[in-house]
């Protein structure tokens, strides 16, 4: 769900990309508008935005000193301008002020839809990249073991890496880990709750639960294919796992991802 500005100071302008332009199939869900560069920019303060559709040439502050400010307020707002002159004589500029696209006058409804639908998909790129992040690093946190520094730290992490080397297996278990380790079953599953402060049963569906949240963001692989990419030997299993762990089914995560 997203928000634009529309800054433009001709009514007709304005008026007619509101009225015309289906925002509804953007998930743009809130439109604000001003006539002016200050007007905008009291409103950007504001609402912080996600879109601003700005003409460049306007009374008081024209589009591309606007631009500059707003992109110290928040640098990751995508910016559309649009202009009555050949976009050459400001590509430099714009490049350096981060303004990702234009529209030329006069704007059409066709143009305008376009235009907004290349920066919402560069939000929704970014978005999906910071995801991949943020699943990347916590898998590697949970790989690398995190422990305070009074336990075995370098156990623990020989035990992290000897779970991941083997995570797609279904077979792999507790007895088939204590084996590896060289310990009896009833002292690695005490071990390894000293170390890790759950059952080892637990960790590794969490794990593979991980790894398949990583597989539905950043590919089109089947519910089914990634279920066993990740370990797991019954993709009902999994689904059921994945929604008590995440609150919503694989597809349902993977739906809400592309919105």
């Amino acid at each position: 769900m997203y928000k634009l500005l529309l800054v433009e100071d001709e009514d007709l302008v304005r008026n007619g990309i509101k009225r015309f332009v289906p925002f509804d199939e953007l998930n743009i869900v809130e439109i604000h508008e001003a006539a002016s560069g200050d007007e905008g920019l009291r409103i950007f303060e504001e609402q912080l935005p996600d879109l601003v559709l700005l003409d460049i040439n306007m009374p008081r502050m024209n589009g591309l000193d606007f631009a500059t400010r707003i992109k110290v307020l928040k640098p990751d707002v995508k910016i559309a301008v649009i202009t009555g002159y050949d976009y050459y004589d400001y590509a430099v500029t714009a490049l350096k002020i981060g303004i990702d696209d234009y529209v030329l006058k006069p704007v059409s409804r066709k143009d305008v839809f376009e235009v907004l639908s290349k920066l919402v998909n560069k939000l929704k790129n970014e978005g999906q990249q910071t995801e991949l992040l943020t699943l990347l690093k916590d898998m590697q946190s949970r790989t690398a073991g995190t422990v305070p520094v009074s336990e075995p730290e370098g156990e623990k992490q020989h035990v992290a890496q000897v779970i991941e080397s083997n995570l797609a297996n279904p077979e792999f278990s507790l007895t088939a880990l204590a084996e590896q380790m060289g310990f009896s079953s009833g002292y690695m599953s005490t071990l390894f709750k000293k170390l890790f402060k759950v059952s080892f049963q637990d960790y590794i569906v969490s794990l593979r639960l991980e790894r398949a949240k990583l597989q539905l963001l950043a590919s089109d692989k089947k519910v089914y294919e990634i279920s066993a990419d990740a370990g797991f030997d019954n993709p009902n299993y999994f689904s059921s796992s994945f929604k008590k762990k995440f609150g919503m089914s694989p597809l349902q995560y993977r739906e809400r991802i592309k919105e």
